[in-house]
């Protein structure tokens, strides 16, 4: 069989990596640009480097946000802040 195909186990090669990391990693981008454009202020958020803290502005034409913390406000670029940890944060707690 594989004489009649040679290019078959390379076109399943592609299609077992294109399931199993592209578009796992196209799925992920597209809800973290969706968490980064739905943004408010108050929201509680965390950045990637760990910092806590609660968004008080949105500035629209660099893409950031000044977030409060317990050491003043910071600006910050809003790809820095960390979907998933925020979400913990801002998740209600179970008793």
């Amino acid at each position: 069989m594989l004489e009649q195909y040679p290019y078959l186990p390379l076109i399943l090669m592609f299609v077992v990596v294109y399931f199993f990391m592209i578009a796992p990693q196209r799925k992920r981008q597209k809800q973290e640009k969706k968490f980064t454009e739905e943004l408010k202020k108050g929201d509680k958020v965390v950045t990637k480097s760990g910092m806590h803290g609660k968004v008080v502005d949105l500035n629209d034409s660099d893409f950031s946000c000044i977030i409060e913390t317990m050491a003043g406000k910071i600006k910050f670029d809003r790809t820095a802040i960390s979907m998933e940890m925020s979400k913990k944060v801002n998740a209600p707690e179970k008793k």
